[in-house]
């Protein structure tokens, strides 16, 4: 493992962490904050990346931003930034559970606590809907796409679950690029 590797996995390490203790909304909020710290900040990545990212992520079996991370970690440094990423997101998540855990009890009823959690789940809307319409405007750049994400909506809303829809896509991509490849030969 070289120098960079380690260098990149223990800032992406203290990100994650950092993250995953003050962000609110779960995966799509962590995302926004991805977003603005390696596209806006630093261009570590563009926007096409995360959209492709976020694709596979949410494709894979498990907690997508967890997949989002590893898949973003070994982009940036390897295995050992996959699992810098990984323990960052996660770590947080099991150690505030674990004291909440414990005073649960004391907690649940408090007017004050569903006080902040209200507060709390207002002020996320904006940050997933801000995640939302970036990944929205790079993913939907043509007429066709466009077309697509309609018809995947309404079938969603009719009742096809996400799994059809999942690959029901990636074969429609595979048979249009199939199709678009034959052309050019």
């Amino acid at each position: 493992m070289n120098q960079k590797n380690l260098k990149t996995g223990g800032m992406l390490l203290l990100f994650f962490v950092k993250i995953g203790c003050f962000t609110f909304g779960g995966g799509w909020g962590i995302l926004a904050q991805i977003e603005q710290e390696f596209i806006h900040k630093r261009n570590w990545i563009t926007q096409e990346d995360l959209l492709e990212l976020t694709a596979v992520g949410k494709s894979l079996p498990g907690i997508m931003i967890a997949n989002i991370s590893v898949l973003f970690g070994y982009q940036m440094a390897g295995w050992f930034g996959s699992l810098c990423c990984l323990v960052g997101i996660t770590l947080p998540a099991v150690v505030i559970l674990s004291l909440i855990t414990l005073v649960y009890d004391a907690v649940k009823s408090n007017y004050w606590c569903w006080c902040a959690l209200k507060g709390v789940s207002c002020a996320v809307v904006p940050i997933i809907g801000s995640a939302a319409l970036s990944l929205g405007r790079e993913a939907l750049k043509t007429p066709r796409s466009v077309v697509l994400c309609l018809l995947a909506l309404v079938l969603l809303l009719v009742g096809v679950g996400n799994l059809p829809l999942v690959v029901a896509g990636a074969a429609a991509a595979l048979l249009w690029m199939g199709v678009k490849n034959r052309d050019l030969s």
